[in-house]
C-alpha cells in the first residue's frame, strides 16, 4: 500500500507517463496517415470506433488512454499531497493554485471521454419538408428554406425555418438564421452554407457536444489558477 501511495505521489512517475504518452502519440502520427480507418473516426463517437476497429490499428490508442487514466491519478494524488502539506494562509494559497490548474486539467479530460463516448457530428444536404433523424430518434424538418437576393443574384440575407419533432408531434420551431444555430436537447444544428437554384438546398452541420460544458468549467478554471498564481508570485517577490 505505501509502496503503490509512493508510486502515484512520485514527480518520476509523472515524467515517464508524459514521456510514454508522447512515445504513443508519435507512434500514432505515423500510423494515422496511412491507415483507411481513420477516415471515418469523426463519424461516431471515438469510444464506439474504436472498439470496431481492430487491436492492429488502435493500439496507440488504447495505450494513450490507459496512460492518461494513470496520470489522472498521479495527478489527484499528488495534490492532495501538496495541498496537506500547507503552513500558512499564504504558502497554502500558493499551493492551491497549481492545484487549481490540475484541477482544470482533470475537467478537460472529463470534457473529451464525455464527448468521445456520446458525441454526435453529422453533415445533411436537406430540401424544403426533408425530416432529418437524428440520433435519439426524434426528427428535424427542414420547413421553409428563405433566400433573399440581390438584382445581381447575389445572396443577401437568408433564414431557415425548421421543427423539432417527437413520435411526429412538433415539439419545437426555431428560425435559423446567421449568427444563430439552433440547439435543443443536447443538439445543435448550423447553416454551413445554401443553395438558391435550381431548387432551394440547404447544407447542415448536426452534432452534440456532451462534454462541451466540462470544457467550459475545465477554461474557467485554469483562467483562475494561472491568475491566482501569477498575482500571488508578484506579491512574494515584492516581499522584502
Amino acid at each position: 500500500m505505501k509502496q503503490g501511495i509512493q508510486f502515484f505521489t512520485s514527480l518520476r512517475t509523472t515524467i515517464w507517463l508524459l514521456g510514454l504518452q508522447i512515445s504513443m502519440l508519435l507512434a500514432g502520427a505515423f500510423i494515422m496517415p496511412v491507415n483507411e480507418a481513420f477516415q471515418s473516426i469523426h463519424a461516431v463517437p471515438l469510444i464506439q470506433w474504436i472498439r470496431e476497429q481492430p487491436v492492429s490499428v488502435t493500439w496507440w490508442m488504447w495505450g494513450s488512454i490507459g496512460l492518461l487514466t494513470v496520470l489522472t491519478a498521479n495527478t489527484i494524488f499528488c495534490s492532495v499531497q501538496s495541498v496537506l502539506k500547507k503552513r500558512n494562509v499564504f504558502q497554502w494559497l500558493l499551493i492551491v493554485s497549481p492545484q487549481i490548474i490540475h484541477l482544470s486539467f482533470l475537467f478537460m479530460l472529463i470534457a473529451h471521454f464525455a464527448s468521445a463516448t456520446g458525441g454526435f457530428e453529422g453533415v445533411v444536404v436537406a430540401r424544403e419538408g426533408t425530416a432529418v433523424v437524428l440520433p435519439n430518434n426524434a426528427s428535424l424538418q427542414i420547413k421553409v428554406i428563405t433566400i433573399i437576393t440581390d438584382s445581381h443574384g447575389y445572396m443577401r440575407d437568408w433564414a431557415v425555418d425548421v421543427g423539432y419533432l417527437s413520435k411526429e408531434n412538433m415539439i419545437k420551431e426555431e428560425r435559423l438564421m446567421p449568427n444563430q444555430p439552433f440547439f435543443w436537447e443536447g443538439f445543435g444544428v448550423y447553416v454551413k452554407d445554401l443553395q438558391a437554384f435550381p431548387e432551394k438546398v440547404v447544407f447542415l452541420e448536426i452534432s452534440r457536444e456532451p462534454g462541451a460544458v466540462w470544457a467550459l468549467i475545465g477554461g474557467a478554471t485554469f483562467m483562475v489558477g494561472i491568475v491566482t498564481l501569477l498575482l500571488l508570485k508578484m506579491k512574494r517577490e515584492e516581499q522584502p
